[in-house]
């Protein structure tokens, strides 16, 4: 990764310890280690600060990792990223139907097989935690967006509007969802004891 080796180059050159970049860019010393050992990318706006205080050019801090960006963004470990997405969004609905009507069919096993389907969904969940933490995609569109000519603003908004669209449809259904479904769950427990 050349970004990496950009980093620590110019950081060497200014002189700067990893503490002393940190405090600069309000990241921690850790950040920093973690980009130089390309550990995970900064974000675009420690990437603006950085090429403030080392007083060169975007381009100049971050040439040749845009193309390698780029195709990170377009692999098929993104597509398995989307794939482990759905199936998640389906488990998290399916989550919010299902425990009643398995209750009152099966009753004790109903209530396992809910269990399962839960355990599945957090196992996809943490899955998704994982590859976001890995490949670190967010970042790379990021810095790509910039690159391309849109601005700080536009690159915020975005990011808090889209990062996925079914986010906002979700927690607004699951808040209101979960009420109803605990009660309805406590309910369907309460006949299985009386």
């Amino acid at each position: 990764m050349e970004l990496s080796k950009q980093i620590k180059k110019y950081r060497t050159e200014a002189n700067l310890s990893q503490e002393e970049l940190a405090d600069k860019i309000y990241v921690s010393r850790q950040t920093i280690s973690n980009w130089e050992n390309e550990k995970n990318y900064p974000d675009i706006k420690s990437l603006v600060l950085m090429s403030e205080v080392f007083q060169v050019s975007l381009d100049n801090l971050i040439k040749g990792d845009l193309e390698r960006m780029k195709k990170e963004i377009d692999t098929q470990e993104y597509a398995k990223f989307q794939k482990d997405g759905t199936i998640f969004t389906v488990l998290f609905i399916a989550l919010l139907i299902v425990p009643v009507p398995l209750v009152m069919l099966w009753k004790w096993f109903g209530m396992v097989l809910y269990l399962c389907l839960f355990g599945i969904g957090m196992y996809f969940a943490v899955r998704i935690e994982k590859y976001k933490k890995k490949y670190d995609i967010q970042t790379f569109k990021e810095i790509v967006a910039f690159t391309d000519g849109k601005s700080l603003d536009e690159i915020e908004k975005a990011r808090e509007e889209g990062k996925r669209p079914y986010q906002k449809a979700l927690l607004a259904a699951g808040s209101a969802a979960l009420v109803v479904i605990i009660a309805l769950i406590m309910s369907a427990v309460m006949r299985l004891f009386s």
